[in-house]
């Protein structure tokens, strides 16, 4: 059974940081492209940033130079560092995994982020 399971979220004040973390089981984690991704109240899914099994990764605009995604292949882990932090990037927070192949991907549950002073 697939489980991808996020954890590190919380409540930040702006301007702060938080490092997230999403551990997967039953895939064979390195060969997955592993993304972020988030949904605040009221909005679509947005895409964050994303890390190929090569360590290839491409950013969103709206968090790129304050985010950071990164993977441990051999904890079967992927990161997201988030600098810098806004009332804005307030939302839940999903890992994804996806691969050629695989038709649909694979979702967390999420992780709460609240930044609020």
């Amino acid at each position: 059974q697939v489980q991808l399971v996020e954890s590190g979220g919380g409540l930040v004040q702006p301007g702060g940081s938080l490092r997230l973390s999403c551990a997967a089981s039953g895939i064979s984690f390195s060969i997955y492209v592993m993304a972020w991704y988030r949904q605040a109240p009221g909005k679509q899914r947005e895409f964050l940033a994303r890390i190929s099994s090569s360590g290839s990764t491409n950013y969103a605009d709206s968090v790129k130079g304050r985010f950071t995604i990164s993977r441990d292949n051999s904890k079967n882990t992927v990161y997201l560092g988030m600098n810098s932090l806004r009332p804005e990037d307030t939302a839940v927070y999903f890992c994804n995994a996806a691969r050629v192949g695989v038709p649909i991907p694979y979702w967390g549950q999420g992780t709460q982020v609240t930044v609020s002073s």
